[in-house]
């Protein structure tokens, strides 16, 4: 599903160069759920936005589903984060005017889908994650763990091969947390989607099919931790 082949970004690379990776090279494969754990200026989060597609490396390769992300265009890569990467962020990043409805029907809206095909899809997707009852309540009534379960509905929105979460429990108290990793779980295995998280959770680590550590922009560590 993503192959990266000696990845390295630098930063500010004309005036004070910052290496924030340095020849990184990582596969996953489709339906694994990865953790991706590091210390702050680790290269973790460069990784997820290259892995989100929103950032392109200095050098090397980005597969992601049979395409070769490094060599497109700014356009392209909207138009591709948009149809195959939904992205869940730690602060859920819910539009606060908007309903539950409404916020997990955006993304289906922005590629031009009917209104009526785009509410269908979001019921479906909002009763999924347990949020029914909840359909028309804006983001300030929820509490955090229903808006990350609402956050994990938009990113399912345009049917994505994979999901990027940022610290998706670092906002959540333990039982919001726990039921927040139980629904990732669930998905990955039911639906086979990709899921890449980054994440300094131990938890998060344990539901994971493999994880990998992130020091000094380099991968120093690999393991299993559970078979399907």
């Amino acid at each position: 599903m993503i192959r990266l082949s000696n990845v390295v970004k630098i930063y500010n690379e004309k005036t004070a160069p910052v290496f924030a990776l340095s020849g990184v090279s990582l596969s996953v494969e489709r339906a694994e759920l990865l953790a991706l754990m590091g210390s702050s200026g680790s290269g973790k989060t460069t990784l997820l936005n290259i892995l989100s597609a929103i950032d392109l490396p200095t050098s090397g390769t980005v597969e992601i589903d049979g395409a070769n992300i490094s060599t497109m265009s700014e356009k392209e890569l909207t138009a591709f984060r948009r149809e195959k990467i939904g992205i869940v962020f730690q602060f859920f990043n819910l539009m606060p005017t908007l309903s539950v409805l409404e916020n997990v029907m955006l993304p289906s809206l922005l590629l031009k889908k009917s209104e009526k095909q785009s509410a269908s899809r979001a019921k479906e997707l909002i009763e999924r994650v347990g949020l029914s009852h909840r359909l028309h309540h804006q983001p300030f009534q929820l509490s955090g763990g229903e808006m990350q379960r609402t956050a994990i509905a938009r990113a399912l929105m345009n049917n994505p091969a994979i999901i990027i979460a940022d610290e998706p429990t670092g906002n959540l108290d333990s039982k919001n947390a726990d039921q927040v990793l139980e629904l990732i779980r669930t998905l990955a295995e039911e639906e086979r989607k990709t899921f890449i998280i980054a994440t300094h959770s131990k938890e998060v680590s344990e539901i994971a099919d493999r994880t990998v550590v992130l020091k000094d922009g380099k991968v120093v560590e690999e393991s299993v931790i559970a078979e399907k």
